[in-house]
C-alpha cells in the first residue's frame, strides 16, 4: 500500500492532536502524543493548549507534581515530559545511548571510568530518594569522590542515570536551577537483552503517535543505531503494516491507527517552540517545507515557535505587548490570518496569568530572520 506525503502529513497531525483539540486529561494527552520535548519549561503547556479542549495548566502543575507526568532526559538525550507509565520503557530503550553519550570522554577527563559510573550511580539515586537541588547533588559527588568532582563528572551522571526533574514551582513548574529525585531504585537497565524488548516497545509507541514512519525516523526520533532499529522491527514484523513511503521508503505502522484523507482540513496552530511533531523524523519535511528548515531550526539546535497552516510550518511568532507578532514565509490566505487571530487571542490569554513574554530569551533569533513575506501584529484581545 502506498500512502502520499499529504496522507502522512494528516497521520501525524491526527495522531499528535493537531486537526481538532481533543476533551483528554493532560496524562491522557501526554500518553496519547507519546513524548512532549521539554528543555523549556514553557512548552509542553503550549503543546497541550494546542491539542487539547478547554486545557488547564493547573491540571498540567498537579501532573508533574504528583509524578504521573514526568520529565527526564530520554530520547535524543533530550529532556522529554512523559507519562509516568512510559518513563522505564523509554529509558531501558535508549540506555546505549545515554550511557554512550553521557559518559563520555568529558566524564572521563573528570578521571571516572564506566565502572566508576556503575558504582556511583545506585548509591547517586539512594541518595536522591527525596528531591535534591543540583548543587546538593554535586556536592554529595564531591564528598563521595573525596575531592571537588571535574566538570564532566556531574555533567555524565545527571544525563546517565534515571532521575527525574523535581517541579520547582512556578510558572511552568521548572526554574531555571533543577532539582533532581530518583525514578526508582537502580533495576540493572545495562540488560541488552531487556533494553531490546524495551526499544520494540518504544517503537510500538512511536509509531501509535507518529507512524507512519521508516527505520531513519525511527533512529532519529530516539537516536539509536538503525541496527537496532532493524532488529526491533523485525521482531515486530508480523504485528505491524508495512506502506510505502511518497519517495519509495518503506514505513511501519500500528493497525488501525488514523490515516486521514490529505485534504482533511487542518486548522491553524501557534506551535510551542521545539515542538516534538516538527522533530520526530528524520524526513521533517512531512511537516516543515524544506526551504523553512534552516529558518525555523537554528545551528545550536533551537527550534523557534512556528506558525502551522494548513498543516505545515509557514512562520514564525512571539509574543508582543499588543498581542503575538506572527511573521509568516510566504503570503497566507485571509481565512489562514483569520484562524491565527483566533489563536492569538485565545494564547494571549493564556499565557497572561503565567508569562506573557514567554521565550523572550530566544528574541535574538528573531532579528536574524529574513523580513518575511507577511508580518502582522494578531490582537490579544
Amino acid at each position: 500500500m502506498k500512502i502520499t506525503a499529504p496522507e502522512l502529513n494528516r497521520s501525524t497531525l491526527a495522531r499528535q492532536l493537531l486537526l481538532r483539540r481533543e476533551p483528554l486529561g493532560v496524562a491522557d494527552a501526554v500518553r496519547r502524543v507519546v513524548a512532549l520535548q521539554a528543555q523549556q519549561a514553557a512548552s509542553p503547556y503550549l503543546a497541550l493548549w494546542n491539542r487539547t479542549a478547554d486545557f488547564d495548566p493547573a491540571a498540567l502543575d498537579a501532573a508533574f507534581s504528583g509524578y504521573e507526568v514526568v520529565k527526564a532526559t530520554l530520547m535524543r538525550i533530550t529532556l522529554h515530559a512523559v507519562h509516568a507509565d512510559d518513563h522505564r520503557t523509554f529509558r531501558e530503550a535508549v540506555e546505549p545511548t545515554l550511557r554512550g553519550g553521557r559518559l563520555d570522554s568529558r566524564f572521563a577527563a573528570s578521571g571516572l571510568t564506566l565502572a566508576d559510573a556503575d558504582v556511583l550511580v545506585p548509591a547517586l539515586l539512594a541518595h536522591a530518594d527525596r528531591p535534591r537541588t543540583a548543587a546538593e547533588l554535586e556536592a554529595w559527588l564531591g564528598e563521595r569522590l573525596g575531592a571537588p568532582p571535574g566538570p564532566g563528572a556531574w555533567r555524565g551522571l545527571r544525563g546517565y542515570a534515571p532521575l527525574l526533574h523535581a517541579p520547582t514551582g512556578t510558572p511552568w513548574s521548572f526554574g531555571s536551577r533543577p532539582s533532581y529525585v530518583a525514578a526508582g531504585p537502580w533495576t540493572g537497565l545495562r540488560d541488552t537483552e531487556a533494553s531490546a524488548v524495551a526499544l520494540a516497545q518504544l517503537i510500538t509507541r512511536y509509531l501509535e503517535g507518529f507512524g507512519p514512519a521508516s527505520v531513519a525516523d525511527v533512529a532519529q526520533f530516539a537516536l539509536v543505531r538503525r541496527g537496532r532499529v532493524r532488529e526491533a522491527l523485525k521482531a515486530l514484523s508480523g504485528a505491524l503494516d508495512r506502506l510505502t513511503g511518497p519517495d519509495g521508503v518503506e514505513l511501519y505502522d500500528v493497525p488501525g491507527a488514523p490515516r486521514p484523507a490529505g485534504d482533511t482540513p487542518a486548522p491553524p496552530r501557534l506551535m510551542a517552540m521545539w515542538d516534538s511533531t516538527l522533530l520526530a523524523y528524520s524526513d521533517r519535511s512531512r511537516i516543515v517545507p524544506p526551504q523553512y528548515r534552516r529558518l525555523v531550526i537554528q545551528i545550536n539546535g533551537d527550534v523557534l515557535p512556528t506558525l502551522l497552516v494548513d498543516g505545515y510550518v509557514a512562520g514564525v511568532w512571539r509574543p508582543v505587548a499588543e498581542g503575538i507578532e506572527a511573521r509568516a514565509f510566504h503570503r497566507l490566505p485571509a481565512a489562514a490570518w483569520a484562524g491565527l487571530a483566533e489563536e492569538a487571542r485565545s494564547l494571549t490569554a493564556f499565557l497572561a496569568d503565567r508569562e506573557p513574554g514567554v521565550y523572550g530569551r530566544y528574541g535574538h533569533w528573531w532579528d536574524k530572520l529574513p523580513p518575511g513575506a507577511e508580518v502582522r501584529v494578531l490582537p490579544g484581545k
